[in-house]
């Protein structure tokens, strides 16, 4: 990569940083090409020059939160209880979308820029046949789901089939917390979710007892 193109990245990324922090303190009402501009320290210009305009930048903020996604996920080391480990990457799921509500609304299709209505969201699920090509934001999920059925904690099944209907859970999940429809929980990890995962590891194959202790372990970790 030339001065220049490694300059223009820069650039580019700084733009994206801004913008998901707009995100952060003020939510999607706030991304507006004049206000990235001034976060940056650069003329609205240049902003269109390196996107074409809000769209294409929110497009690109929507893939690095997706990156980001992917690292969070890469960054749980993988143990000898592919159970747990399931709801490990569950839980690295509900704490991403918890550190910044907007960045994951906007990921998913929930909440909308002012005036934006056309942002082409990436198609997220993996394409049909052996798998390959996964998103690496999905991966893992599959990867997990294999290892169970693999190890006998699930029965003999389609992981990729597994994988979405973990992650249908799981969003599901966060997106209500997050949303505070489980305010009248103590606590929703421990009230709602570890019984929720608890039931579908079952319903997947694994034994009551065994399933409610590989969540429980996983929820102990995540909490250190």
């Amino acid at each position: 990569m030339s001065e220049d193109q490694s300059a223009d990245a820069d650039v580019r990324q700084r733009m994206v940083d801004a913008t998901i922090q707009l995100l952060v303190e003020e939510g999607p009402q706030a991304l507006q090409v004049r206000r990235v501009a001034s976060a940056v320290g650069v003329s609205s210009m240049v902003v269109y020059g390196r996107f074409g305009g809000m769209p294409q930048l929110v497009e690109a903020v929507i893939e690095e939160g997706f990156g980001r996604l992917a690292a969070c996920f890469a960054a749980v080391a993988p143990t000898h209880d592919a159970v747990a480990d399931m709801a490990t990457v569950a839980l690295a799921y509900h704490e991403a979308g918890r550190e910044n509500p907007h960045l994951f609304d906007l990921m998913f299709g929930l909440s909308t820029p002012g005036g934006y209505r056309q942002i082409a969201r990436p198609r997220r699920t993996p394409p049909a046949g052996d798998g390959t090509g996964l998103d690496d934001a999905y991966r893992p999920v599959v990867d997990r789901a294999k290892r169970a059925i693999h190890d006998k904690r699930f029965r003999r099944q389609d992981p990729e089939r597994v994988a979405a209907e973990l992650w249908s859970v799981t969003h599901g999940f966060t997106a209500l917390n997050l949303g505070g429809y489980f305010s009248q929980f103590a606590d929703p990890i421990a009230d709602v979710f570890a019984s929720l995962m608890t039931h579908v590891a079952v319903g997947l194959g694994d034994t009551p007892q065994r399933a409610g202790k590989s969540i429980a372990a996983a929820i102990a970790a995540a909490r250190g």
